[in-house]
């Protein structure tokens, strides 16, 4: 089977403890609606059956319209749910195991926190790096410090893997995120903290079709 090609451009990373507007399953039906291009299943404080049961019913949601929907970190989550892939850590499953166990097809994703990282996940085949974090968040506490702009502007002439800025990105900077050569922009609070959840996912849309159109035009 032969891996999707994903749309990363805006990519919800979820927290149930930020959703204002109502259930975690109502903030990613109507986030969709407004246009996110992926989910990321990311809730550390649930045990592994809730976490499984939590993902086959956003899958059950997902996929009729497209979206593609990956795990933080457990594969075995992942193949339980259905999911389309996973995304990891420098700390969880290696690359090489996270393959082989989630198969040709999936999609994963890995974190990278410096330049050696980055090198490392464009040699194993990762689908995507996740930057992180571009800025300083609360959502991440657990990282390096902040690539910045610059250093985002670094990755982009060195690597070819497509590059997902995660960390303190919300409508006021997402133009400049993918001005510095983000493919896509994963996003927490910025939607699930909002109480408007499919505005705040059109509005961030917005930005990365715009930027998208201007790229197309040089």
């Amino acid at each position: 089977m032969t891996r999707m090609q994903p749309d990363y451009s805006v990519y919800l990373v979820t927290d149930r403890t930020l959703c204002v507007s109502g259930t975690l399953e109502d903030v990613v039906a109507r986030a969709v609606q407004g246009g996110v291009t992926m989910v990321q299943l990311r809730e550390k404080q649930l045990c592994t059956r809730e976490f499984v049961e939590l993902g086959r019913a956003l899958r059950a949601l997902l996929a009729p319209r497209g979206v593609p929907l990956l795990v933080n970190d457990r594969v075995d989550v992942a193949l339980a749910c259905g999911a389309d892939g996973v995304h990891i850590g420098q700390s969880d499953i290696r690359y090489a195991d996270a393959r082989r166990l989630m198969g040709a097809g999936a999609v994963i994703g890995v974190s990278v926190e410096s330049v050696e990282q980055a090198a490392e996940a464009e040699r194993c085949g990762a689908d995507y790096m996740g930057v992180s974090p571009v800025f300083a968040t609360p959502t991440k506490t657990d990282t390096s410090a902040p690539w910045g702009l610059e250093g985002l502007r670094g990755l982009r002439r060195r690597f070819s893997l497509p590059l997902v800025a995660i960390g303190g990105i919300g409508p006021d900077n997402a133009a400049e995120v993918f001005e510095a050569g983000a493919d896509g922009i994963a996003v927490v609070s910025a939607i699930c903290a909002s109480p408007d959840p499919q505005q705040a996912a059109a509005t961030l849309r917005a930005v990365a079709r715009g930027k998208r159109r201007a790229a197309a035009v040089l």
